[in-house]
């Protein structure tokens, strides 16, 4: 399968929880898919449907820390300001809060839309991940053609749901799937696993009547006990089953 491989890189970023509004603004480790859906349209400067377009990705950073932010919040008010006679309008006060920040993070990504390799090389907007100040360069785009493997390695990316039973490395995470602009920024959520230790195709727990796995990898990632980068493909829309997992009952 021929993708689409950008390497992106920044200074910071945050992917901030959505239900979290004052006190602390904690951040995912891995950016939610609907910022992804975000970083794509920006690149191609238009609303592109995401029906049909899957993604996959290797995500890291340096360093994590807690950045003290603060935020004013106003209501109407009367009177003068002080020492004047000027009407005042607002007043309030300073809301400090923490906000986590990831540093130096790199993002690999894959699109299995090869046709969009001219966007990312000249994007129709400036190239963010995350907030709007998280400004990132792109330093590499191109196309490569993925292998099918029995053995793969994963680390730093998000996994299926299913995976949860699967593997001991990892944590399960919900996370913005799809944000739907047409309805007022409607958002669906899912679950997803978490990968930052490196595992192997192998190490992956088999239950009774599971077919063996054949996975996609990049052929041009390094090679790690002659094995190569696995890659998860997501979609933004569409079937997914992320229904609660216990002991390998799902519902």
């Amino acid at each position: 399968m021929k993708v689409l491989k950008i390497v992106a890189e920044g200074i910071t970023t945050s992917f901030r929880y959505p239900h979290f509004m004052q006190g602390v603004q904690p951040t995912f480790e891995m950016p939610p898919p609907a910022t992804i859906y975000g970083h794509i349209c920006s690149a191609l400067g238009e609303w592109v449907a995401p029906e049909g377009v899957q993604f996959a990705y290797h995500f890291t950073y340096l360093a994590r820390f807690d950045d003290v932010e603060h935020t004013h919040v106003l209501v109407p008010a009367g009177g003068k300001l002080p020492g004047s006679r000027i009407p005042k309008a607002l007043e309030g006060q300073v809301n400090p809060f923490k906000r986590a920040i990831l540093f130096r993070p790199r993002l690999i990504l894959y699109l299995n839309r090869p046709e969009w390799e001219p966007y990312f090389r000249s994007p129709r907007y400036a190239v963010v991940l995350g907030r709007s100040q998280d400004l990132f360069a792109y330093t590499q785009v191109g196309v490569v053609r993925l292998e099918t493997s029995e053995r793969a390695y994963f680390e730093h990316t998000l996994a299926p749901y299913r995976m949860a039973l699967q593997t001991g490395r990892g944590y399960v995470v919900l996370m913005p799937r799809f944000l739907d602009y047409h309805h007022g920024r409607a958002p669906t959520f899912a679950r997803y696993v978490v990968l930052h230790r490196r595992v192997y195709s192998d190490e992956l727990i088999r239950f009774e009547g599971m077919e063996k796995e054949t996975f996609w990898i990049d052929p041009t990632s390094p090679q790690e006990k002659g094995a190569h980068l696995g890659l998860f493909f997501h979609t933004f829309v569409g079937e997914y089953d992320d229904r609660p997992l216990v002991a390998g009952v799902a519902g």
